[in-house]
């Protein structure tokens, strides 16, 4: 079971000139910024109420962000939802049926551990379940 919306994923060409309007404009707190060098990727996370808004810059031609952005543009490429305990969130999926990426949980941006769900099982939303680990 989803606790709440933890993040919506937005794919960007570039986190520099995409920071200052969520920064500056929107007035959103820009928590970090890192990279997650197994995704390929580089990440900008602003706090909004509850839940984030999370930048995502390929740093890789080959990175899913890169072929994503390639396809679509710049835009929202997921949503996040936080859970309690991911390990057993999946195994109920998957008991269910529910087609994954993820078999398995693994490591995520901000210390997370993270898993997505197939879009094609999801209403064409990529999904991602995120477990905050303290």
């Amino acid at each position: 079971m989803t606790d709440k919306i933890n993040h919506i994923g937005i794919a960007v060409k570039s986190l520099e000139q995409s920071i200052p309007l969520y920064r500056d404009v929107l007035k959103m707190p820009l928590e970090t910024i890192e990279e997650v060098v197994d995704q390929k990727v580089r990440v900008a996370m602003f706090q909004t109420g509850e839940s984030r808004i999370e930048l995502l810059e390929a740093t890789s031609p080959d990175s899913p962000i890169a072929k994503f952005i390639e396809k679509n543009g710049e835009g929202i490429h997921h949503i996040a939802y936080q859970v309690s305990d991911l390990q057993s969130e999946l195994n109920r999926l998957k008991e269910e049926g529910v087609r994954l990426v993820d078999q398995e949980p693994r490591a995520g941006a901000h210390g997370t551990r993270i898993a997505f769900l197939h879009p094609k099982a999801t209403g064409g939303v990529l999904t991602e379940l995120c477990e905050e680990c303290h």
